[in-house]
């Protein structure tokens, strides 16, 4: 009995053979324009978070401008850290630096 790897490959060098044979060649297509799967954050479960962040944001931003540290606010709002980072990243609000 011949060996089922040897088959497969033998299949796929005789499809490349036709493919390239005919005259076709390989296209390099553009990282994301594949519309086969959804971008990180575009589901309409990630909208829901986002929509949920954004209402949280200007009690962030009024605890930022009051002087708080990343985890003041977090604990303030009784959230992890990286929620608060990620809702300060989204809407550009900015940490006054602690020197």
């Amino acid at each position: 009995m011949p060996n089922p790897r040897d088959a497969i490959i033998q299949d796929l060098n005789q499809k490349l053979e036709q493919f390239f044979g005919s005259g076709k060649t390989v296209e390099q297509i553009e990282p994301g324009a594949s519309a086969e799967a959804p971008f990180i954050g575009t589901t309409g479960h990630h909208n829901k978070l986002r929509a949920q962040r954004d209402k949280i944001a200007p009690k962030v931003r009024g605890l930022v401008e009051e002087g708080k540290t990343v985890s003041e606010v977090a604990s303030v709002l009784k959230m992890h850290i990286k929620r608060v980072q990620l809702i300060c990243r989204e809407n550009a609000i900015k940490f006054v630096d602690a020197r």
